[in-house]
């Protein structure tokens, strides 16, 4: 009988296997590498620092010697005057945006798939993707020169039409503010946010959409009879994903087009902290609102994937 494998000698034999399939595939590997390497950086290191939502920093002994001081953060956070005005302005502009935001890149990338010129659907693919390349700042010095009280493009148009009478100061209307979060970021995000659609469609196999001509299908019965039951998996996973952002309303966005006249409706999580944690050097209190928005982030993840694996969906 063939004597067993010594297990040293097998587990040398597995190493060099792994390392063999490595080489063989080194240029995807050198392609994930700047990925994990940025996860590492940004997404693990900074697990050290999450124990200060349970101390109170002192810059001389470092985060590690820190004094305790339990939940008292989070105590404070609940506490707070602020808290709910910032967790109704969150909550309610990031459902908004999840809920009118999500299916306008899938309408989006159903009527790129329907152009058949592939110079004009390219011409539109790219004027759609380049507002996501542009930052906050850019683009909330556009939305300011538009909509601005004075000389803003969008009160001259109106009033040179008999619309209007007077300007209306639109970033200086409460109402108006929340529209202006949306619509902007629809713009900016729309395109960019299509790209995975367009992938998962080139997927789906062109003999369906030939059966379904011999049958009679015409263009729009074959777009949703086939392409967006094809995407459907795909359209859930993105909306899981970003339901665990809900407490993400648009930090960048917000602090860019928000001032103090509107302060009641443009006041956040991600500002409170920025107010009430970083410039005043409550690092421990700003530590714990980034844990409490990342446990309620998990929750949301884990839940609606649970839901969604009723129905053969959903990430895991």
């Amino acid at each position: 009988m063939q004597s067993a494998v010594n297990p040293a000698v097998r587990k040398e034999k597995e190493r060099r296997s792994v390392w063999r399939r490595l080489m063989a595939q080194k240029e995807l590997q050198l392609m994930v590498l700047p990925g994990i390497l940025f996860l590492i950086v940004f997404k693990f290191f900074p697990i050290y620092g999450m124990q200060l939502a349970f101390k109170e920093l002192s810059v001389t002994k470092g985060i590690w010697g820190s004094p305790w001081v339990g939940l008292q953060h989070f105590e404070d956070l609940f506490t707070s005057p602020a808290f709910g005005t910032v967790m109704y302005n969150t909550v309610m502009i990031s459902l908004l945006k999840l809920v009118i935001l999500t299916p306008l890149p899938v309408l989006f990338a159903l009527l790129l798939n329907e152009i058949r010129s592939s110079r004009l659907k390219s011409a539109f693919q790219g004027i759609s993707y380049l507002p996501h390349f542009l930052s906050w700042v850019i683009v909330g010095g556009l939305i300011l020169t538009v909509l601005g009280k004075d000389d803003g493009t969008l009160n001259n148009v109106l009033m040179a039409m008999g619309f209007i009478s007077e300007p209306i100061f639109f970033m200086g209307t409460p109402e108006y503010f929340w529209p202006i979060l949306i619509i902007t970021e629809n713009w900016k995000e729309m395109g960019w946010g299509a790209i995975i659609y367009l992938a998962a469609i080139a997927g789906i196999d062109p003999e369906i959409y030939e059966a379904a001509k011999m049958d009679g299908a015409n263009r729009f019965q074959q777009m949703l009879r086939i392409t967006l039951p094809s995407i459907l998996t795909t359209i859930v996973i993105l909306l899981i994903l970003r339901i665990g952002y809900v407490l993400d309303a648009g930090f960048d966005q917000i602090l860019v087009l928000r001032n103090p006249v509107i302060q009641e409706v443009s006041d956040i999580l991600d500002i409170h902290v920025l107010e009430a944690g970083l410039q005043e050097g409550r690092y421990g209190y700003a530590t714990a609102v980034g844990m409490f928005k990342s446990v309620i982030g998990f929750a949301l993840v884990w839940g609606s994937n649970a839901i969604a694996r009723r129905f053969n969906m959903g990430i895991w």
